[in-house]
């Protein structure tokens, strides 16, 4: 990068000039203890197994694996990791940002029925030896093809930003679905969708699986990649992750898309 006192250039601007993403330049490893990110190492495995799982029976779970922790330490790793159970319940885990506007939810009753009728985001953990990663992607409902992903070491704005920036190069939704969380009601996030026609959809508290999309990625990404790979550092992540993707892009076959891949549905390349 430029040096600051000759730098004339906004930190985005070098960042495209090198095709360097911001999150890469940002990165600092996650400073955690050892017990601690094996706490957290076990409840992502918990979820992703069983991802209905509140807290109170993920802590039986940990404590059956021999951990001694108590209710409050779980609620707080799974708000800090960004997991919540999916079921029906009156207050959501998201986090919520009060000055933040809220969007209605547009989708009941609605029929998908094609790409780039209604995308989503979701943001998800991911472990490495020593420290985490946040990892937000972006995928179409209709084909399931993921549209964008990055990675970041905070719950900051940016790394989102990035990710709908990159997607919207591909297209453009006629609906973005999220939940509340304070990443997709800033005013960064929503301006962009807004600035480009898009109309905003959040989901309403206690509604089950509005982004099960999302989550059944989530668990694809997790059993097929970063459990059998064991990241050690972010650069095994973003390698990891960035073979990943065009794979269960391009040659990953879905039975919920009668055997086609994400690709061939979204772009309809596919031979009949």
């Amino acid at each position: 990068m430029i040096e600051p006192d000759h730098e004339k250039l906004s930190i985005r601007r070098q960042c495209e000039l090198l095709k360097l993403h911001r999150s890469n330049l940002y990165y600092e490893p996650v400073e955690v203890s050892e017990e601690t990110l094996q706490i957290m190492n076990h409840i992502d495995e918990v979820w992703t197994e069983i991802p209905f799982y509140g807290s109170r029976k993920i802590m039986e779970a940990l404590r059956r694996k021999g951990w001694d922790i108590g209710i409050e330490k779980v609620r707080s790793l799974m708000r800090k990791m960004g997991i919540k159970a999916i079921y029906p319940r009156a207050k959501s885990l998201s986090k919520r940002h009060p000055n933040h506007k809220i969007y209605p939810y547009l989708l009941n009753h609605m029929d998908i029925t094609h790409p780039n009728q209604v995308w989503s985001a979701d943001i998800t953990y991911i472990r490495l030896r020593q420290g985490f990663l946040y990892l937000v992607a972006i995928i179409d409902w209709f084909s399931r093809y993921v549209l964008s992903w990055r990675l970041s070491n905070s719950l900051e704005i940016y790394f989102c930003i990035e990710a709908l920036e990159e997607a919207l190069e591909k297209g453009s939704p006629d609906i973005f679905n999220t939940d509340q969380g304070s990443q997709f009601t800033s005013d960064g996030w929503t301006r962009v969708l807004s600035s480009n026609g898009i109309k905003i959809s959040m989901d309403g508290r206690g509604r089950v699986f509005d982004n099960i999309f999302t989550e059944r990625l989530w668990r694809s990404v997790k059993y097929e990649e970063v459990y059998i790979k064991g990241y050690q550092v972010y650069g095994d992540a973003r390698d990891g992750l960035s073979s990943y993707f065009p794979f269960y892009n391009n040659r990953r076959y879905h039975q919920s898309l009668e055997y086609k891949t994400p690709y061939e549905v979204h772009y309809g390349v596919f031979n009949e």
